[in-house]
């Protein structure tokens, strides 16, 4: 990995952190490549069994390096080049079988939008704020904007957001259903503090529990758009069948039973 995304693996738990923070960890060439590359090894290792992915700096990720496009990019075809690689790395992260939480602090803008939209759930602070504004700089929505936003928020809210010069604020991002949680802190730096803790508790959880099952819950639900209504029931039916073949579920379903027997009545 380049110095452009941190990457560790601690007792299951991979830490993705974007790393340019003088840019708002705007994406570039070294940001693109090293995204694809964390994502997609997060994402095969056998030891990883929830990801968070944070920042480093003041702000989440603010889409792509404009200030880099302006004097390297001649032509769009770099950018579609650019964008391709950054898919690889969201379609592995929501095509995986493996949780995901964000710790997004501070600014969250165009193609952050869609990094943010490619975790499972996003914890973020008080002080942040997060929209599109792709057409602000006369581009239209990448890496996976389009595509996802609207699941997240709903049809007419996700035009409101890609058709204004808008950011919502934390609390209207929460009730929108865009982030499950907000944190607030007593300043910028302590609150990104209290973003990571929190998000990194949410991992936490998951891998105290049956985090294949939230694994595989997470791949049911980000799955289903490409199957019709009776393929996604024979595909939960195919699944918990699976699930309870293995060593984790068989345990903890004797342990219910059990406890359930000793109950008085």
């Amino acid at each position: 990995m380049t110095d452009a995304i941190l990457f560790s693996v601690d007792e299951g738990l991979a830490r993705l952190t974007l790393n340019r923070p003088a840019r708002l960890n705007a994406f570039n060439a070294d940001l693109a490549h090293a995204w694809r590359d964390a994502a997609t090894e997060a994402t095969t290792r056998d030891d990883v069994k929830a990801i968070l992915l944070d920042a480093a700096g003041p702000a989440f990720c603010a889409g792509g390096d404009v200030i880099e496009m302006a004097s390297t990019m001649h032509d769009g075809s770099p950018l579609t080049e650019l964008a391709g690689v950054i898919n690889t790395g969201i379609r592995a992260l929501t095509e995986s079988a493996v949780p995901v939480v964000a710790a997004a602090h501070g600014t969250t803008a165009g193609g952050g939008l869609g990094i943010l939209l490619s975790t499972d759930y996003a914890v973020i602070g008080a002080r942040s704020r997060i929209g599109s504004l792709y057409a602000n700089i006369g581009l239209t929505p990448d890496l996976s904007v389009s595509a996802q936003l609207a699941d997240a928020v709903g049809r007419r809210r996700a035009l409101q957001l890609v058709l204004q010069d808008r950011l919502l604020t934390a609390d209207e991002a929460l009730e929108w259903g865009l982030v499950a949680e907000v944190v607030t802190g007593a300043d910028a730096a302590a609150e990104a503090d209290l973003v990571r803790a929190r998000a990194e508790e949410v991992a936490r959880f998951w891998l105290a529990g049956a985090a294949g099952a939230y694994g595989e819950a997470k791949r049911l639900v980000r799955s289903q758009p490409g199957r019709t209504f009776a393929e996604q029931l024979a595909e939960e039916a195919r699944s918990i069948g699976a699930s309870f073949d293995t060593e984790d579920a068989k345990a903890r379903v004797a342990a219910f039973a059990a406890a359930s027997t000793k109950k008085p009545r």
